[in-house]
């Protein structure tokens, strides 16, 4: 007899609350969650949703990835809440700064993965934490980007070009229904990008709210850094 991966599944995790410092002398609240089984094969380091809306570590779409992708995809799943921002995990020191100072928690974020040995980190940004990604997101130990619905409001076709040069795996999971941007503008705006992969979701909102948006979500993340665990089972035995 099987059982149907829900949205309140959590599955086992060796979980660890953290705390990241930065280089201009504040400490940001996170958690880490790895595999029981063994080392992770890769480290997803989220970036969430803009807070002065919001978003947060505890971001569905987040949350849901740390719940389940240690146990299903042996990713490890570092979470944190950027400057100023709060969840039930507490508040990060500072206060939000419109994804300038910000540049410091992703580099905070990256530091403690290199030193507590999570391997081959992507990013994984969200609406405002797509803007942090594209912005201040090509340290030498990034192997590469997924963005859900990103709005390319803060990020510039500057930031774009950056990693058109740099050639790293840039991939935009675009809603069809998104508030911001569309998949077919999304695509002729990453066309200056191009080993960016932009896939558009049918049917599918800015907040990917509902079952099945989170897992085509999740099953794409996994198909780009662990795809020997592509695709997701959406039950247990």
């Amino acid at each position: 007899m099987t059982t149907e991966i829900r949205a309140s599944t959590v599955l086992p995790a060796h979980r660890e609350d953290i705390t990241l410092h930065t280089a201009d002398g504040l400490e940001l609240v996170g958690e880490v969650a790895r595999p029981e089984d063994g080392p992770p094969a890769a480290t997803l380091v989220c970036l969430h949703p803009l807070p002065t809306h919001g978003g947060m570590m505890d971001s569905h779409v987040l949350r849901k990835a740390a719940n389940r992708l240690p146990s299903l995809a042996g990713l490890a799943v570092l979470r944190f809440n950027t400057r100023g921002t709060t969840s039930d995990r507490g508040t990060s020191q500072g206060a939000f700064d419109g994804g300038e100072g910000e540049r410091y928690d992703v580099a905070a974020a990256l530091e403690f993965a290199e030193y507590h040995d999570l391997p081959n980190p992507w990013l994984v940004g969200w609406s405002f934490g797509t803007e942090l990604a594209l912005k201040w997101g090509l340290d030498p130990l990034v192997r590469g980007a997924i963005l859900l619905s990103p709005p390319l409001h803060r990020a510039t076709d500057r930031d774009l070009d950056a990693w058109a040069a740099d050639g790293r795996p840039l991939v935009a999971l675009v809603p069809e229904l998104d508030d911001y941007l569309r998949p077919d503008e999304a695509a002729a705006r990453f066309a200056r990008v191009p080993q960016a992969e932009v896939i558009g979701f049918p049917g599918a909102k800015h907040l990917w709210v509902g079952e099945p948006s989170v897992r085509v979500v999740l099953d794409e993340i996994v198909r780009h850094v662990a795809p020997d665990a592509w695709p997701l089972p959406t039950e247990l035995p």
